[in-house]
């Protein structure tokens, strides 16, 4: 503020830009003094009468007196270190993909854009040829092992390209039509036929000869997955998501281009793998269900859980196959008894007939061995070639034949034991999954041997994070902790030391500059194919990116690139687009600090630092105390901590100094206690031994110290009639707060649902279901106090208290709230981000661009909360200097208003109505 006029930052003006503006302290005649357009001034400071501020790459200054400005000139003298090539040392922390040869003999490696093929044993590791400031994804082998195909954006688009795996000559494009991000690239195994999906839920097939595609299917529900062609190349399966959600198998006929559903839409199905005869399709499907809760009877009104819902099944493909894991029966041994003696006997009449075709061609060949050059073409040379041709029919696969009618009549159970199963695939003799413990969330790599006898499900490695089979399915490629392993396909543990694949000294250089071009284009690439609006909100989306790249050239640190990123992506005026991590100075010397739970102040007349207020906990859950409000521990508030492991407190700057590093450990305190101003003697020092905690934890136990203040200030001025829930988020820890706070007090006449400063999640519609149910009959026993159905439904009146930190999933509950009329909302409007979003969008130095990409809309045909908030329906703000001072004038609305609907319209006392008379008068009465 200057004088009477407010000073501020708005994009009020006519282009949207923000500019700096004032106004009378009543909010009138607001004036413009600064005129960017397409640039927004941001982080204003206000000091001597003139205003500094960031505009794109610039700090400007503008002088309020004469009414102008200038930019800042700040020459850096620096090496500008984070500018130079830097080596990467440690390139597992950046691997994105690793896929194993045909053979098995190498693994491509893709980490932080380049792509790698090492060897599984010893030899020369090669990188595939590659321009500086491109970005290479998913390579793995094509079918012959010589080539490598993977996505590239070093056209602007991400196209499919393939290079010699050897790292010897030059990449080729294949595709030339990308328009928008692909996935799941996946050959064929006779190399004709790529298939891959996109981001707008389509599947397609590429012809590598044409460079043509076709289109395979569309889905508008959750997308396309599971890409996995069949051995003959003819054919390939694929999981779409159907409309009522659930996973879908179907099978995709190159030959005609049509496609078949395998599967029912009433279960999820998924993975599917074909049997190396083509006789077979394996899949996954969830069809066991088995709450490990038996009953929503009992404390917390428990929910069903289904836990290990998954099976393993299989589907024959011409209807006329024996299952390879049914016993043997009678029937079955004398079939094939008949079947392998008519074998014989061919065989026998066969072998006759080769016999004396061998003797003719010894006999040609004995003729013309006399010792005669020519340079003319041999007369065996036909011979030479049909016995070629005879090799590769050899080779061949035989064609997959599939009764396509009825494929959902003839899914068979395989002898599997349910679980928590992904990941399937198979080799001639053995099926292969992903089992995970979603408790330990561990997984583990399990086989079982193909046949009919001694089934038995064996574990082939432990606490492993992925695995793929080799094309030929001889090996398997696991990633175990950072390291990878190439191991035999069996049912047999790996010898960990001798399978693994030596990537010791692998290491390559980085050049910042052309990187960080990358990053920003990613970033714009993201966006521009992840956001929930085509359109980009009207914005030109292809001329931002020419707006913003000739800021990259001035970007000196990855902290100033993300600045340049914030500024681009924000031009679409959406929330939910965060972005962090990335390369950053960490420090090899870095030290955590520690806290002691408690609000210090330094004293010097006292000798050391006061303890001025100890954080206060819930003592229903002891584990959550403050370190000096353990009991044992002998330190109130008022004393004075002198010395923190024999160093002196006030010998160094802070208390934290000697309390770095100490988070989780013993520490010697040496205290003494308060003095009255009426003592006669000064106390005597102690010592304590205390366990100090991290600061996160310190913030943690500052904010439960709120949360706990709240609910008992309502406990008091309710006189006990009203409970309160505080919700920090909606994520899985607030889901056990709820269970904590809400079940002892839903018996209550009121209830509030405090959600400021909610950080959002994605549980609103579960407690938003908590809420809606409703008590509809009681039950009564033959004493005590009668219960009700549905179990712990709140009979009482609601509200809901929000701010402008409520944010995301928070405002989601607030909307919901109102909409559903569970009771009225107090405080002031939230904080207006509802677009939804997921951290699927890694960038290459392994940084996130979080896009918005999902958008909310009521049924009313409007998109809601994005850009505004929730409107509370009572508006009460808590005013800084009250608030400071302990007051909450929020939640004694809240109260407030429950206590007066608590007198006006009170909740009816379930009253036992009279126990029926079913005597039929004296049944004592004798005929």
């Amino acid at each position: 503020m200057v004088g009477r006029a407010r000073l501020f930052l708005t994009d009020r003006g006519d282009d949207g830009s923000m500019n700096v503006w004032s106004m009378t302290p009543d909010g009138t005649d607001a004036q413009q003094h600064t005129t960017h357009a397409g640039w927004d001034a941001q982080g204003a400071d206000l000091d001597g009468g003139r205003i500094v501020y960031q505009l794109g790459a610039d700090l400007r200054v503008y002088d309020i007196a004469t009414d102008t400005g200038r930019v800042v000139p700040i020459p850096l003298v620096s090496d500008f270190d984070a500018t130079r090539e830097n080596w990467v040392k440690q390139p597992m922390n950046y691997v994105t993909s690793a896929h194993i040869s045909p053979d098995g003999d190498r693994v491509a490696l893709t980490a932080r854009g380049r792509v790698f093929v090492t060897p599984a044993k010893k030899g020369r590791r090669a990188q595939v040829a590659r321009r500086e400031g491109a970005r290479y994804r998913s390579a793995m082998f094509m079918p012959e092992g010589d080539e490598v195909v993977f996505l590239s954006d070093e056209t602007g688009e991400l196209e499919l390209w393939t290079a010699p795996s050897d790292g010897i000559g030059t990449p080729e494009q294949l595709s030339a039509d990308g328009d928008v991000f692909r996935y799941e690239v996946t050959p064929s195994p006779d190399g004709k036929w790529i298939a891959y999906r996109d981001k707008n839920y389509v599947a397609w097939l590429f012809d590598v000869e044409a460079k043509t595609r076709t289109e395979i299917a569309r889905n508008q529900n959750d997308g396309i997955g599971d890409l996995r062609w069949a051995p003959d190349s003819r054919w390939l399966a694929y999981v779409m998501t159907a409309d009522n959600s659930y996973p879908q198998i179907h099978v995709y006929a190159v030959e005609d281009a049509t496609s078949t559903a395998v599967t029912s839409d009433r279960v999820d199905s998924y993975s599917p793998t074909w049997s190396t005869d083509g006789k077979w399709l394996y899949f996954l499907s969830d069809r066991h269900f088995q709450s490990r809760v038996g009953s929503p009877w009992g404390p917390r009104q428990p929910e069903p859980y289904f836990d290990g819902t998954t099976k393993l099944y299989m589907v024959s493909l011409t209807g006329e196959d024996r299952s390879p894991f049914e016993e043997d029966d009678e029937v079955y041994l004398a079939e094939k008894k008949a079947e392998e003696e008519a074998e014989t006997d061919e065989d026998a009449g066969d072998e006759d007939d080769s016999n004396d075709e061998d003797d003719e061609e010894d006999a040609q060949a004995t003729a013309s061995d006399d010792g005669v050059d020519t340079d003319e073409e041999s007369p065996d040379a036909e011979d030479d070639a049909d016995d070629a041709d005879g090799e590769e029919d050899e080779d061949a696969v035989d064609p997959v034949v599939i009764a396509l009618d009825g494929m959902n009549e003839r899914v068979l159970e395989a002898p599997v034991k349910p679980g928590n199963y992904g990941g399937l695939s198979a080799n001639e003799k053995h099926l292969f999954w992903l089992a995970w413990n979603p408790e330990a969330r561990t997984q583990k790599l399990q086989a079982l041997e193909i046949k009919n006898n001694d089934i038995e499900v064996k574990t082939v490695l432990d606490e492993m994070n992925g695995y793929e089979l080799s094309r030929d399915g001889k090996k398997i490629l696991a990633r175990k902790g950072s390291a990878y392993h190439v191991f035999d396909a069996g049912t047999s543990a790996p010898d960990l030391d001798n399978t693994k694949v030596d990537l010791s000294g692998w290491t390559f250089s980085v050049d910042p500059r052309e990187e960080w071009r990358l990053i920003l284009t990613e970033a714009w690439r993201y966006h521009r194919d992840y956001f929930y609006d085509p359109g980009m909100h009207g914005v030109d989306w292809d001329a931002m990116l020419d707006k913003y790249m000739p800021l990259v050239d001035r970007v000196t640190h990855r902290s100033e690139l993300n600045d340049v990123i914030a500024q681009m992506v924000s031009e679409l005026s959406a929330l939910h687009t965060y972005l962090w991590g990335g390369d950053r100075d960490t420090g090899d010397d870095s030290v955590s600090p520690a806290r002691l739970g408690a609000r210090l102040a330094r004293d010097e007349a006292a000798g050391g630092y006061r303890v001025e207020h100890v954080y206060a906990s819930d003592p229903n859950y002891p584990g959550r105390r403050s370190p000096l409000a353990k009991p044992g521990v002998k330190v109130a508030e008022g004393d004075v901590i002198e010395a923190v492991n024999g160093v002196a407190a006030l010998s160094v700057p802070d208390i934290s100094v000697p309390l770095r590093s100490q988070a989780g450990r013993q520490t010697l305190l040496t205290v003494r206690a308060a003095v009255g101003e009426e003592a006669e003697a000064e106390a005597e020092t102690h010592r304590v031994v205390v366990k100090p905690i991290s600061p996160w934890a310190e913030r943690n136990l500052r904010y439960g110290e709120w949360e706990y203040r709240r609910r008992q200030l309502v406990d008091g001025k309710s006189n006990g009639d009203i409970g309160y829930v505080h919700l920090r988020a909606m994520g899985s820890g607030d889901i056990a707060q709820w269970a904590r706070e809400y079940y002892p007090v839903f018996d209550r006449k009121g209830l509030i649902v405090d959600v400021r400063h909610n950080g959002g999640g994605n549980i609103d519609s579960w407690i938003l279901s908590r809420l809606l149910r409703k008590a509809w009959m009681y039950w009564a026993g033959r004493v005590g106090r009668p219960t009700w159905g549905m179990q712990y439904a709140f009979r009482g009146h609601v509200v809901a208290l929000v701010d402008g930190n409520t944010g995301s999933d928070g405002e989601a509950f607030a909307e919901g709230f109102q909409r559903l009329g569970i009771g009225k909302v107090i405080g002031t409007r939230t904080w207006g981000g509802e677009i939804w979003l997921s951290f699927n969008t890694q960038q290459v130095d392994n940084g996130l661009a979080a896009v918005p990409q999902w958008g909310v809309f009521g049924p009313e045909g409007e998109w809601m909360v994005e850009g505004h908030g929730v409107d509370p329906d009572i508006v009460v703000d808590n005013l800084p200097h009250a608030t400071y001072n302990g007051a909450d004038a929020q939640l004694d609305a809240a109260i407030a208003h429950l206590q007066n609907l608590i007198r006006t319209e009170p909740v009816p006392e379930v009253v036992i109505p009279p126990r029926p008379d079913k005597s039929h008068g004296d049944n004592r009465a004798r005929p």
